[in-house]
């Protein structure tokens, strides 16, 4: 297992360790399936999937506490989910942070994501049973899935988790296939994962997107985990060229608290879990240029 070396040069801090100043909360409330497509909610009228009632004004909760970010749902176990949106865009970048999320925490991080409506690209850090981390999902892109393995909790004899194992696919609520790993242009091993993540404590994750359609890039702890090239992803319902024209070549970033999911009948968010967020910076690369 070989972990990568990076020239931390000409980073820029997005976070000041005492306010949220370059950042600003939003609900989670939803658009279309994908560009030009059927809102989510109609689709949830068609499953017989109650809609959330009124999610724009139940917001997360962010605040800073000991020079990190918290994120929570507005009330433990209430269900409602939010996003915390840097006031900034940006285009080609290295973004470097460290995480701390409790389990289970449904969040991630978006790239390239509108200001007022959830279409992004996603960058996962499903801290919770049949998650993926730092593998990939299109809000409002057709919903694409693009990871290379999911994790479980380990437990000790009085059944409290302890730690990450492998998910295994026969047993998955959410399992892996091969397909969505095969989106990926790289894929680590689950095992190799699970020798540098650090249980109840910081993480540190590392992305770079560029391109006009981006390929994006992650790294945990040093580890190259995946990679996906957004121009020529194969999944159904994915069309690049609707993509870049919905989101341009530059978008915000922003974390997130999950709602819990109804679609699959369980909290995907533990009642008083938070997820925690410090050391947020970035490295300009450049602009990728749109072609007419």
């Amino acid at each position: 297992m070989n972990l990568d070396t990076f020239d931390d040069e000409g980073f820029v801090s997005l976070f000041d360790g005492s306010s949220l100043t370059g950042w600003h909360p939003a609900p989670r409330v939803y658009g279309t399936v994908r560009p030009g497509g059927p809102h989510l909610l109609d689709m949830f009228d068609e499953r017989g999937i109650a809609r959330p009632v009124e999610p724009e004004k139940h917001p997360a909760v962010w605040h800073v506490e000991d020079g990190y970010i918290v994120g929570e749902q507005e009330e433990p176990g209430c269900g409602y989910g939010g996003y915390l949106v840097s006031d900034d865009t940006f285009a080609d970048f290295e973004l470097v942070l460290e995480a701390r999320p409790d389990w289970p925490a449904d969040t991630g991080i978006m790239l390239r994501r509108k200001r007022d409506s959830w279409e992004g690209f996603q960058v996962l850090l499903d801290h919770r049973e049949s998650g993926g981390i730092a593998g990939f999902f299109g809000n409002g892109l057709a919903s694409f899935s693009a990871v290379p393995f999911a994790v479980v909790s380990e437990k000790d004899a009085q059944g409290r988790s302890i730690g990450l194992a492998a998910d295994d696919p026969a047993t998955s609520v959410e399992p892996v296939t091969q397909e969505k790993i095969d989106r990926l242009s790289y894929a680590a091993d689950v095992n190799d994962f699970l020798r540098v993540w650090r249980w109840d404590d910081w993480n540190e994750i590392r992305i770079r997107c560029i391109g006009a359609l981006p390929v994006i890039t992650t790294w945990v702890n040093g580890l190259k985990i995946a990679e996906l090239n957004t121009a020529t992803l194969d999944s159904p319902d994915y069309d690049p060229a609707a993509v870049l024209d919905s989101l341009g070549n530059r978008g915000h970033l922003a974390f997130e608290v999950h709602d819990n999911d109804a679609t699959f009948g369980e909290a995907r968010w533990g009642t008083g879990a938070q997820c925690r967020w410090r050391s947020i910076r970035i490295k300009d690369l450049g602009e990728t240029k749109v072609q007419a």
